[in-house]
């Protein structure tokens, strides 16, 4: 408990930010990360859903990628304002540039990685990933693997999102936070993210 005060005057008004790809656990990590610090969680994808009132499938097919991508990164801008909380991004946010700069003045990025064997697993239990209709599923991912990574590599910190409970990466989440923002007073201002 006395970590999570800690670690909550340490973030001041900044958000805790997770990206990663689809399937890496950003939703599901996200709310119990938010529970055990005594934060809000806000699901951007949720957020953009509820600002166009249609899904995020549907924005894709009437509007495309391109549309809703520059919905995404207004959300996110618009979010990050609202902090601390814990706020979970969509797979392809981190690679707007602009937003990783929103990201590096209000907040601090985690990155949550998991290899595609784990995605691939995670990924098939739904069917509302408009990136991933039609096709080998796992190629898709290797593929938006190979062109993501490396900008989500910018990440101010990367834990591994693997197979164990839910609870033990949220506990390494805490850790690497605390690791990374000791000593540092609400006002500080955050190293700035470096672009590709």
């Amino acid at each position: 408990m006395a970590d999570s005060v800690r670690l909550r005057k340490a973030l001041g008004t900044r958000s805790i930010v997770l990206i990663g790809m689809m399937g890496a656990g950003k939703s599901s990590v996200g709310r119990r990360l938010a529970a055990r610090l005594g934060l809000p969680f806000v699901d951007a994808d949720t957020e953009i859903e509820t600002a166009a009132g249609m899904t995020i499938s549907d924005i894709f097919a009437r509007h495309g990628e391109a549309h809703f991508r520059e919905g995404e990164r207004k959300v996110i801008a618009r979010l990050l304002g609202g902090g601390p909380q814990v706020l979970a991004t969509g797979g392809g946010a981190w690679m707007n540039e602009q937003t990783r700069r929103s990201v590096a003045a209000d907040g601090v990025s985690v990155w949550l990685k998991a290899d595609i064997d784990t995605l691939v697993r995670r990924v098939r239990r739904r069917n509302d990933r408009p990136l991933l209709h039609g096709g080998d599923v796992a190629a898709k991912l290797r593929r938006l693997s190979l062109e993501r990574d490396p900008v989500y590599a910018l990440a101010d910190i990367v834990v591994r999102s693997r197979d164990v409970p839910h609870d033990e990466v949220v506990t390494e989440i805490i850790e690497a936070l605390t690791a990374r923002l000791a000593g540092a007073s609400p006002e500080a201002s955050p190293t700035p993210c470096p672009t590709p």
